[in-house]
């Protein structure tokens, strides 16, 4: 891309306005998702095209990076780090969004969790299940963006087989 220093300055804008949803680390490269923790390392000679965007519900700007090999992810907020959901794992999944980050997988675990373990009596309702499968599609979509999220694999891992233990 030959726009490669305009597209740092738009990150570095974008994050500047939104430090509480990602930070960017310009030396390594780096965009922090500050909801997961979570880094990204953003290959400039990779980038394809980059374009601001406004959301047309909440009128704030978003930012888009597209890559060469076809991913993109956007700077979002309040979501932070966002990406496309992947189902080569999960197969296809209902009411999976197009875009997803890592905020809503913390959301839709906690969800599954409190499911089983706030009422651990009960059998977890079919609705875990389905929210299990789109937190698989998004750890996907997360690694196929360059996310490490081995860690939240093991703990959804553990989440899933306590769904099967107890739907069995």
């Amino acid at each position: 891309m030959e726009n490669v220093d305009q597209a740092k300055s738009s990150v570095r804008q974008w994050v500047g306005r939104h430090k509480h949803a990602v930070l960017n680390d310009e030396e390594t490269s780096t965009l922090l998702d500050v909801a997961s923790g979570k880094t990204v390392k953003l290959t400039w000679r990779d980038v394809k095209a980059f374009e601001e965007k406004i959301h047309p519900e909440t009128k704030d700007s978003y930012l888009v990076l597209m890559f060469e090999n076809g991913t993109q992810i956007a700077l979002v907020d309040p979501g932070g780090v966002a990406f496309a959901p992947s189902t080569e794992n999960s197969g296809p999944v209902e009411n999976l969004p197009p875009v997803v980050c890592l905020r809503d997988f913390l959301t839709l675990k906690q969800r599954v969790d409190h499911y089983l373990y706030e009422h651990p009596d009960d059998p977890p309702p079919r609705e875990s299940l389905d929210l299990i499968m789109i937190c698989i599609a998004t750890l996907d979509g997360a690694r196929a963006v360059g996310f490490d999220v081995g860690d939240l694999d093991g703990e959804l891992e553990k989440s899933l087989n306590e769904v099967e233990r107890r739907t069995g």
